[in-house]
């Protein structure tokens, strides 16, 4: 990523931490990652924010013959790829986008997507994510929140249809996406004959455009001035589990920066020459980071995935020699419990990288066996656009630990009683996150982003402790803690030491009311297939792996995997309103 030829001053990344005074305790403030870090890796390194289209317009510069994204066979050059943003983003302009405009993106991994979301930045615009498995109602509440003046989606009936509600909340165009049109011969025309009923009758008026009409060929869009510090490039919204999600307002600096951070952390890789995973959805922010906005840094080739399938997915890892693959635990465990992995060469794959949920010790070294590959867990959220921590990739990682911080970047354990007082190393306190890629704050929400962002420093929520050596472990969520009998126990302790037996696929610990100890912990279980336990056996075999309080009082084993998150996360929320449905008698 190259200087910003408009003068844009470079800036060194601030010096975060408070100094503290000689004391005999050291605290995160003292910073004790710095004397271990990785080699190679410059935690003071100099970055220079920028607006985000430019990682796309740095390596097609560079690469533009090399293959950008390769989607079920069809391919675009990186020269390519630059030409579809510019038309797409001179035809936005076209079509009344002014600088600050939100663009929502109902789309699944594809060169829609990847054209529209750098297209709408440079035309200036705010890209606004939304899931496409979102109901009518969820997407409703997004499109009102953000003020969406244009929203792009697939001409698919199952995506087109959740907006019938939503045309007369003053959305000026609807972008169509022809489905049929970016996949190759014959999958293209074998669609439209064996599934053409599964597309949208979409009418012909002056609040509908196609992509194709959208286009100007041969375009270029006016240039807008953006500042990269100030200036919003996606709203991203949270999964909160309660009301409507928060939109963390994530600027051109948060994630041209946090690109840049994650470059220097995989200091091993090879410019030009890498072919990066895209399985994980663009619209989740783990994935837009770690696999888009990275992988086109790298001048990699994007193997873009419409959706997680496991076939498909060993397939395509096989076929194209995939050596970046970035992924969620589930993914890997699905892999490793695959009868048919050893059928395939996945020796290609060089580097993974694990995040959105914590990542089981036997499920990174269960994979790292199959595969002869490396699988480090990292660590963010959306707030801070993501990535934070990183385990170090050079074999010196700590089992349980989310890594150390990635260049410019201070994680602060602070008191869970004052929400200010350091904590020494080694004691638990909430995990803060300081650093250029931490959110501007929350979309018209300046009471959450008080709440969440106190004098720069992001409040996690997640409960952790930093070691002398500069690695944080992540204890819990602050939200998922359970209270029995006034003690706090850890949903992911449990979870750990339920995952030594062998013959535990899936688990998830959740709280349940209990008359007598407030709470208590229960577990839904899926075994591996051809493997037996039970509620007396799991028992005898936690009894000497956990404390009194921390067993499981109530036990599920279910012949199905658990519910999931779209992006492959087990899905806590879901089974405990399946629980407390039940409990209601429903």
């Amino acid at each position: 990523m190259t200087a910003d030829p408009s003068g844009q001053p470079e800036t060194a990344v601030a010096d975060t931490a408070t100094e503290v005074s000689n004391t005999s305790t050291r605290t995160s403030l003292d910073r004790p990652w710095i004397d271990n870090y990785p080699r190679g890796v410059d935690w003071s390194m100099t970055m220079t924010p920028q607006p985000v289209y430019e990682i796309v317009e740095s390596t097609a510069a560079k690469l533009p013959n090399r293959t950008a994204i390769d989607f079920l066979g069809k391919t675009y050059s990186y020269a390519e790829l630059q030409q579809l943003i510019d038309e797409v983003a001179a035809g936005l302009q076209a079509n009344g986008l002014t600088k600050g405009d939100r663009v929502g993106l109902l789309l699944p991994n594809s060169p829609y997507f990847v054209a529209l979301f750098y297209g709408v930045l440079k035309a200036g615009g705010v890209v606004v994510n939304i899931n496409p498995l979102y109901a009518e109602r969820e997407i409703e509440n997004l499109v009102r929140d953000s003020g969406l003046d244009m929203l792009a989606t697939l001409d698919l009936a199952a995506l087109y249809d959740k907006l019938k509600p939503v045309m007369d909340e003053g959305l000026k165009k609807v972008i169509v996406c022809p489905f049929t049109n970016v996949l190759p011969f014959p999958k293209n025309m074998l669609f439209k004959l064996l599934k053409g009923k599964e597309l949208a009758s979409v009418p012909t008026n002056d609040q509908h455009i196609r992509f194709d009409e959208l286009r100007k060929p041969g375009g270029q869009p006016d240039p807008v001035e953006i500042n990269p510090v100030e200036d919003i490039a996606v709203l991203q919204y949270t999964g909160g589990t309660t009301g409507i999600p928060k939109g963390a307002m994530l600027t051109h600096a948060n994630l041209h920066v946090n690109a840049q951070q994650a470059v220097a952390w995989f200091d091993g890789a090879k410019f030009g020459e890498e072919v990066m995973m895209g399985v994980l959805p663009y619209f989740h922010v783990f994935a837009m980071t770690a696999s888009m906005n990275l992988g086109i840094a790298f001048g990699s080739t994007l193997i873009l995935q419409p959706r997680f399938e496991l076939k498909p997915l060993l397939k395509a890892l096989q076929k194209h020699k995939v050596t970046l693959f970035p992924a969620v635990p589930a993914i890997y465990t699905a892999i490793n419990n695959s009868p048919e992995l050893a059928n395939y060469d996945l020796s290609s794959i060089r580097l993974c990288i694990s995040g959105g949920a914590p990542l089981p010790l036997e499920v990174k070294q269960q994979f790292e066996k199959a595969t002869g590959c490396t699988l480090e867990e990292g660590y963010g959220l959306t707030e801070s656009s993501p990535v934070a921590c990183m385990n170090p990739l050079d074999g010196s990682s700590k089992a349980g630990s989310i890594g150390q911080p990635v260049p410019g970047t201070s994680i602060e354990i602070i008191s869970l009683e004052d929400r200010k007082t350091p904590m020494p190393l080694g004691e638990v306190g909430e995990v803060c996150i300081r650093g250029p890629q931490v959110m501007k704050g929350y979309w018209r929400r300046e009471d959450a982003t008080a709440e969440t962002l106190i004098d720069g420093l992001l409040h996690t929520g997640d409960v952790g402790y930093t070691d002398e050596q500069g690695y944080t472990f992540i204890v819990d969520r602050l939200k998922d803690m359970i209270l029995v009998n006034g003690y706090n126990v850890y949903p992911r302790n449990i979870e750990e030491a339920i995952y030594l037996h062998e013959a535990v696929e899936e688990c998830v610990v959740a709280g349940v009311n209990d008359p007598k100890r407030g709470e208590v912990p229960k577990v839904w279980i899926k075994l591996k297939d051809g493997k037996a336990l039970d509620d007396d056996g799991l028992k005898t075999f936690l009894k000497d792996k956990l404390s009194p309080i921390e067993l499981p009082r109530q036990i599920e084993f279910r012949d199905q995997p658990l519910p999931k998150t779209l992006i492959g996360k087990l899905s806590r929320k879901d089974l405990l309103a399946e629980h407390e449905k039940e409990q209601a008698g429903g």
